[in-house]
């Protein structure tokens, strides 16, 4: 099994090549091209904070760079998207990787502090509902579903049979717009491990699974408390493994977590209404898998006017290189045009 978040003595191999060779130019200004240094002239500090779903992406491309220009520092961690975007409008970092867009307050948060940002578009994630692999009862779970195991009524639910009721009572509301309902579910002691509330993951799970039916049901939009929460997809993926002895646990993260651990949960297919679709590259990529999100980078604009290190780090994100490990570190590509107006968006500045 490998890791999202590989060691760094896996990648010498490919630094050492990167090493020989000049970042690609593209989604880069003219300007920069001529004023940036290039090779071990460029020096500089690069901070990268927020979403630990695009903290793998982040984390490839700062090795590749920083093994390009090794007079260049920094960090990259994945406190979470919201805890990200709080150091960001604080003007505490260069640049916020998000796993959702920034909300309005984080929006007027920087305002207020005078940062200014520009929004890129990276690549696209796939949430991916997990469960133990040796849980072998469930094969679908629906929005429907979902809502009846997480969402705000089902506070105090302590195994998987306790949702029957609200299920049931969830279909004779709304019918099968989310979804057909799979109960009766497991009478299973539920194991609940998922991301908390700092993280984007958890904002886009709400936002696509929970939220419409909760204003339906004139409920909280947000999931039950009563689960452990987490902000590391790592320990995530170690509650929802689950045991021998307690294995009908429930979860969700991003798809490069889950698509790398699949010996040890399983990646359950999700009805949003059009059917039962797994998560996949192909149905990921296509929408038509329901719960597809896109992953985010946000930089500084002054900080890289004023750091020749994060202008150019930016610069290498959005090339052919860079780009490229968006798929290394399992996530799906953009579409072309998408990715040409990231890189139409960081050029116009």
């Amino acid at each position: 099994m490998k890791s999202p978040l590989r060691p760094v003595a896996v990648l010498v191999a490919g630094l050492l090549l990167l090493a020989a060779c000049q970042p690609s130019a593209s989604g880069s200004s003219s300007e920069s091209q001529a004023t940036a240094p290039s090779g071990d002239e460029l020096t500089g500090d690069i901070q990268v904070s927020g979403s630990s779903t695009v903290l793998p992406i982040s984390n490839y491309v700062f090795e590749a760079f920083t093994a390009m220009h090794p007079n260049v520092t920094g960090f990259v961690d994945g406190p979470g998207t919201t805890d990200g975007f709080e150091l960001f409008c604080n003007d505490e970092t260069d640049i916020s990787d998000a796993s959702r867009a920034i909300k309005e307050e984080e929006i007027a948060a920087c305002e207020e502090n005078g940062v200014e940002w520009v929004e890129l578009k990276v690549g696209i994630d796939g949430l991916s509902v997990i469960t133990s692999a040796q849980n072998t009862a469930i094969d679908c779970l629906s929005f429907l579903d979902l809502y009846a195991l997480i969402g705000p009524e089902s506070q105090g639910f302590d195994s998987w049979s306790d949702a029957n009721g609200l299920a049931a009572e969830l279909e004779a509301a709304i019918g099968s717009d989310f979804g057909e309902s799979h109960a009766p579910y497991p009478d299973e002691v539920l194991t609940i491990t998922a991301p908390g509330e700092e993280s984007g993951t958890f904002d886009s799970f709400v936002e696509l699974v929970i939220q419409t039916i909760a204003d339906e049901r004139e409920q909280d939009r947000t999931t039950r408390p009563d689960y452990q929460a987490s902000g590391d997809d790592n320990v995530i993926i170690e509650g929802v493994a689950g045991t021998a002895d307690a294995p009908y646990t429930l979860g969700w993260v991003g798809f490069a977590y889950a698509i790398e651990n699949t010996d040890r949960v399983t990646l359950v297919p999700v009805d949003g209404g059009d059917g039962c679709t797994p998560a996949n590259p192909e149905t990921i990529s296509s929408a038509e898998y329901p719960i597809a999100r896109y992953l985010y980078i946000y930089p500084n604009l002054a900080h890289a006017a004023a750091e020749p290190a994060v202008e150019a780090f930016v610069d290498f994100y959005l090339s052919d290189d860079g780009i490229a490990y968006v798929t290394e570190a399992d996530y799906i590509d953009l579409a072309e045009a998408d990715l040409e107006a990231s890189r139409a968006a960081w050029e116009n500045r």
